[in-house]
């Protein structure tokens, strides 16, 4: 595999390579774990300066429950609403935490991490779940981060 650092390109073109290389491995494959675990271990790979990367899907209609992923153990079980990722699945739409210390009600499953971006999973209007992408640095994530990795759940939520 391969990260940003290893690639001559911009940042925009390597995400552009990250996308093909997903739309590969998930090539007619429609196991869910099994392209949620891929599509994990490929942002894990590729993103530098992250602590932990995955799912969690909903697994109730105000519930979303921990799937596949790449770093620490994590919480479980978060409630629709609350912390990061409960609040982008209840809304459904991205949040770009630049310092999740000043998120209210952010729930710490690692303490290493500083700032976050939870891109939500819909197909359609349905909620399938979130990516939640953790960093140990303040300030991580932007913009263009924002964009492609959008890009890349509307690719992966076209194979679930």
């Amino acid at each position: 595999m391969f990260n940003v650092e290893m690639y001559t390109g911009n940042r925009e073109e390597n995400y552009e390579l990250v996308k093909k290389q997903l739309q590969a491995l998930l090539h007619d494959e429609k196991n869910q774990v099994a392209n949620l675990s891929n599509a994990s271990a490929l942002l894990n790979q590729f993103l530098d300066r992250v602590n932990w990367v995955g799912f969690y899907l909903l697994d109730t209609n105000d519930e979303l429950v921990l799937g596949p992923f790449q770093g620490l153990p994590a919480c479980i079980r978060i409630p629709l609403g609350k912390g990061v990722c409960g609040t982008a699945a209840l809304k459904k739409e991205t949040l770009l935490v630049e310092d999740v210390n000043q998120f209210p009600g952010h729930i710490a499953c690692d303490a290493a991490s500083q700032s976050e971006i939870v891109v939500p999973l819909l197909k359609g209007e349905q909620l399938i779940g979130v990516l939640d992408i953790d960093s140990p640095e303040l300030n991580r994530f932007d913009k263009l981060d924002q964009q492609k990795l959008e890009e890349f759940v509307e690719i992966l939520v076209s194979y679930l």
